[in-house]
Formats: structure tokens, C-alpha cells, sequence
């Protein structure tokens, strides 16, 4: 779009103007005065000569300073319109003698290809930048000082959005990766570290690769510090491990059974009938045991695989509970026991329900198992105020689930551990009752992935109770009245 440019509104100032007319008029009125020292000219016609001079002068420069002016401004105008997208203003006309008259146009030509490098440039920013708020993996900007100038959506998202401008030191806590990034920043060559990070309850591992930046930034950015997640890899070098020692431990007991069993019949009661048929119903009970723990050791290892990522959808509490009400009511039967249904209000969770019945699956089988006969197992849930029937030790709304057994209870001893793999307080009875010391262990790892807690109390003599605690969805953790409780027999 073209400007009009208003030429005398840009006119020079009058002494620039005094000056450029006296410099240029110097040699003839040098002249004139020595004219008039030599007695050939007068002093009035020599003053007249000096106005004459002065005067067409100026009349030659005026259409020179006006030309000059011009595009003074233009140059002003098309500065002020560096970032602005748009047609950029024609140039003004040039008119003066002293000048080219194309000159006009070589500045206008320069400012469009300026802004046209300029879009160019923005394009590419802008398109670098998409690909880093894409990366799935967080990445860091560090300036010289050891600063975080620079964050992509996943950086934020793992640290906080007021990562950019912190320390590194305040964002990174590991000695050896700080020493790595100073290495770099000092001139040192590309490197690659890895480390672990807490994050709450669970325990991350990252690989870190620092590099150093071909350039500096424009935030002054020298180097970069991505981060990719290793934590399912280790996770799964660790299962593996730990699959191989507890297997090899926990299997070599029915094992040797098996073929103390098996050599047994192949020899002395080879063609004892009575001998056989006993011996063949305990190695059925030994393999059973040992197909129990190969399955409880896979769903663990499952588990732990995805226990980083918590879940987002939302369950249906009452569901879940219903169905691992009527599951275990066969089981609880043939002990003469009952299990009884308590929900308040209708609570929704955010979590797996697959999971979550496994939880409760495994809560009420304990309850089963070691629960005293013709007694009764509570299953009781609702807000975690109402749930428990006292004030909640946790502070965030949620909803609470409680197993409550009359058992022989537990020692509090044993309370801090019976959550670990393996661990049992009675070995030859859990072994006895077909446990594989795996189920607390596999409900803790479930509890943690959805965010929530484990609680147990327990009286020894009296019985115990396990209470899970669970992040309640929006509009899901509702209060009824007493009166809206639920009890199935």
C-alpha cells in the first residue's frame, strides 16, 4: 500500500541548511574578497555578488535537501515497519541532481527483501520449535552460567513450568550429572550419563545426553540436556533378576517334592496302589502351588512395567466391588463365612477396574484364607471420611475401601513388611493355604500406580483390616445418607 510522503514536513534544520550553503558558496565569495582587497571590485557590488552566490546556491540545494529528507523519512517509516507483515510503502521520488534517481527504489527493493528473510526466519523458528514441543522426551536450554533458559512441554510437564530461568543445580539434583553439564559448558565434548530421580514414591531412571550448541542462542543458549526415560528398560532388567532368585528359591521346594515323588514311584511303591494315589494328589497340589506362583509372578511383573503411568479413566467403585463381592462368596462359604457389601453414595474412581479387582480379589482372599470360620468379612467403601469411620489421615479427596476380617490378626511387627515379595509371618501356614506370598506385594504395586495408599491395621486375636485409599473422579466421591447404605449377604 502506498505512503504519501509529505517532503517539506521533512525539510533539514535551517542551520544544516546555513551550513551546506555557506561551505558550497566559500570559493566564490573567496573570490569576491579578493576582489575587493585588490581594488577591482567595490564593496557594494561585492556584496551583491556574495548575496547572489549565497542565493543560487540555495536554490540549487533546496530540491537536493528535500530529495534527502524524503527518504530519511521513508528509511524511518520502513523501520517502524520491520515486523509488520504486509506490502511495504512505496518510495518517494527523487528529484535532486545530486542524487540517483533509483535510489529510492534499491531502498525499498532491500526492505522487502529484508522482511522476506525475516518471514523466512520466523518460519523456521517457528518450525524448530514445533518439533521440540513435540519431542516426547524432556529437553533443557542451559546458558553458560549453569542457567535453564529454554524448556519443551515435556521438561515442564516433568518439573514445573517455572523451570525456565532456575539453576540447574535446583532442577537437577545429581552430583555426576552436574558434573557432566560443567564439563560441557567449560568446552568439554558431547556427553551421555545416566541416573535415577525420585519422583514421590517411585524411583525413575533417565538417560541424560548434554551437548554443546554450534552457536549461541538468541536466550543465550549454549547447550542442550536432553532427557529420555529409561525406567521401563531398568524396570525390566530388575523384574528379570529378581524372576530368576525368587522363582529359583520359591520353586525349589515343590520341585524337589515332585521328584522325590516321582523317583518314589519309579522304585519302592512302584506297584503300591494306595502309595500312588497319594502320592500323585500331593504332586498335583505342588504343581498347582507352583503354576499359582509362575502366574502371580508374571501379573507382578506386568505390574511394575506400567506402574509410572498412572491411569486416566474412570471406574465404576460399586461395580468392581459387587463383582468381587460374588466371587468370593463361593470360597467364603465353604468356611462357613460370610462377605457383606457396605457402599456409601456412589463412588467413582479414576483407575484401571481390571486392576482394582485384583486388588480387592486379593484382599478378600487373604480375608478368606486366614479369617476364623462362621465369621464375617466386611467390604466397605465410600469417602475416605465416612469409609473408615473416622477422619481421614489423608489430606486430598479420595474415596476409601475397606477389607475388614476377624481373623487371628497380625503382630505389628510384621505390618511394615508384609507388603515385600515373598514375606510371611506364618511360612508354613501361608504354604499350606496355597499362598504364594506375592498378593500384597502385587495390590501395593496396583495402589501405587493408581496414586493411592495402603493402609492396614491390625489386632492380634480381634483381626485385621486393609484399607485402600483412591483419587475419587470429578463428581464421584459423593456423600449419601446413612440411610443409602447397601449390605449383601
Amino acid at each position: 500500500m502506498a505512503t504519501r510522503i509529505d517532503r517539506m514536513s521533512d525539510t533539514p534544520r535551517p542551520a544544516r541548511i546555513l551550513r551546506a550553503i555557506l561551505w558550497l558558496s566559500a570559493p566564490a565569495l573567496g573570490v569576491l574578497l579578493v576582489l575587493v582587497g585588490a581594488g577591482a571590485l567595490g564593496l557594494l557590488p561585492a556584496l551583491l555578488g556574495a548575496l547572489a552566490v549565497l542565493a543560487g546556491v540555495g536554490l540549487l540545494l533546496a530540491p537536493h535537501f528535500r530529495a534527502v529528507a524524503a527518504l530519511r523519512a521513508y528509511v524511518d517509516q520502513l523501520r517502524g515497519l520491520w515486523n509488520e507483515e504486509g506490502e511495504l510503502p512505496n518510495p518517494p521520488a527523487v528529484d535532486s541532481p545530486g542524487l540517483d534517481p533509483a535510489l529510492g527504489q534499491a531502498i525499498a527493493d532491500t526492505a522487502r527483501e529484508r522482511q522476506s528473510r525475516r518471514r523466512e526466519l520466523r518460519a523456521v523458528v517457528a518450525g524448530n520449535e514445533a518439533v521440540l514441543s513435540g519431542l516426547p522426551d524432556p529437553l533443557l536450554l542451559i546458558d553458560s552460567a549453569g542457567r535453564v533458559v529454554g524448556a519443551n512441554p515435556a521438561a515442564k510437564q516433568l518439573f514445573s513450568e517455572r523451570v525456565v530461568g532456575r539453576d540447574l543445580a535446583s532442577v537437577l539434583r545429581h552430583p555426576d550429572l552436574l558434573q557432566t553439564v560443567d564439563r560441557v559448558l567449560a568446552g568439554g565434548a558431547d556427553q551421555e550419563i545416566d541416573f535415577a530421580a525420585n519422583s514421590g514414591e517411585i524411583e525413575q531412571h533417565f538417560s541424560a545426553r548434554v551437548a554443546r550448541l554450534p552457536s549461541r542462542g538468541p536466550d543465550g543458549a549454549v547447550a542442550v540436556c536432553s532427557l529420555h526415560d529409561v525406567t521401563g528398560i531398568k524396570r525390566a532388567e530388575q523384574m528379570r533378576a529378581d524372576f530368576v532368585a525368587n522363582a529359583s528359591h520359591e520353586l525349589r521346594t515343590p520341585l524337589s517334592s515332585l521328584l522325590g515323588f516321582i523317583e518314589t514311584l519309579q522304585g519302592a511303591a512302584k506297584e503300591d496302589t494306595d502309595a500312588r494315589e497319594r502320592f500323585l494328589e500331593i504332586m498335583q497340589r505342588e504343581a498347582q502351588r507352583m503354576s499359582h506362583l509362575v502366574e502371580d509372578l508374571l501379573s507382578l511383573s506386568r505390574i511394575e512395567l506400567d506402574e509410572h503411568t498412572p491411569p486416566t479413566e474412570r471406574a465404576d467403585l460399586r461395580a468392581v466391588l459387587e463383582r468381587v463381592q460374588n466371587a468370593a462368596e463361593i470360597r467364603a462359604q465353604k468356611k462357613g463365612m460370610t462377605v457383606e457389601l457396605a457402599v456409601t453414595g456412589a463412588p467413582a474412581v479414576i483407575g484401571d477396574a481390571d486392576q482394582l479387582t485384583q486388588v480387592f480379589q486379593n484382599l478378600i482372599d487373604n480375608a478368606v484364607k486366614y479369617g476364623r470360620q462362621g465369621t464375617a468379612i466386611r467390604l466397605e467403601a465410600g469417602p475416605a471420611d465416612r469409609a473408615t469411620g473416622r477422619p481421614s489421615r489423608r489430606a486430598r479427596r479420595g474415596v476409601a475401601v475397606a477389607v475388614i476380617d476377624q481373623g487371628e490378626g497380625i503382630p505389628r511387627k510384621h505390618i511394615p513388611r508384609l507388603t515385600e515379595r515373598f514375606y510371611r509371618v506364618d511360612t508354613a501356614r501361608s504354604r499350606e493355604l496355597g499362598g504364594t506370598g506375592l498378593g500384597l506385594a502385587i495390590v501395593k504395586h496396583i495402589v501405587n500406580r493408581h496414586r493411592g495408599q495402603l493402609e492396614i491395621d491390625s489386632t492380634p486375636g480381634e483381626g485385621s483390616r486393609f484399607t485402600v485409599y483412591l483419587p475419587a473422579a470429578e463428581g464421584g466421591s459423593e456423600a449419601a445418607d446413612d440411610q443409602g447404605q447397601q449390605a449383601a449377604q
